[in-house]
């Protein structure tokens, strides 16, 4: 299974936010549309990642308070990615080894959407209960020993 896989069954809406717009209102947006991370794209291209982690993060640094921070001072500049092509396996092992909740598709340059660590466990799960349901078709079908024992 591969990462365009689980974008075709989620969609790939998207929710950015540019560097420069106050953290209050990325933090507005988040809380408005109940979403865990933005991405953060600066003339077309990915920047960064803003999600509750880091903007937690950067309250606790600024005493509790979101004040007039910048999307900027509070984004993960270097988030990991992948593409459509990664296999569902690679996508597992690289979330885990980074804590990653959330993971930009990109095809090249172009942003094709998010997942999420919750996108990837959904696809597992489904992809177990469809193989536990064929094989539980197949054993039902097996045929009878021509022996009678």
């Amino acid at each position: 299974m591969k990462v365009s896989d689980i974008l075709r069954v989620k969609g790939n809406t998207l929710y950015t936010a540019k560097p420069e717009e106050p953290l209050a209102d990325a933090v507005n947006l988040m809380a408005e549309r109940d979403i865990g991370s933005l991405v953060v794209m600066e003339h077309g291209d990915l920047v960064g990642m803003l999600t509750f982690r880091e903007v937690i993060q950067a309250i606790v640094r600024n005493g509790g308070s979101v004040g007039t921070m910048l999307v900027r001072s509070a984004m993960d500049d270097a988030p990991l990615t992948c593409t459509l092509e990664t296999e569902m396996d690679e996508v597992r092992r690289m979330m885990l080894d980074r804590h990653a909740r959330y993971m930009p598709v990109m095809d090249r340059r172009m942003l094709m959407g998010v997942i999420s660590f919750y996108d990837v466990a959904k696809a597992v799960v489904d992809s177990q209960n469809f193989e536990n349901k064929m094989l539980k078709a197949y054993i039902r079908d097996w045929p009878e020993d021509e022996s009678g024992g």
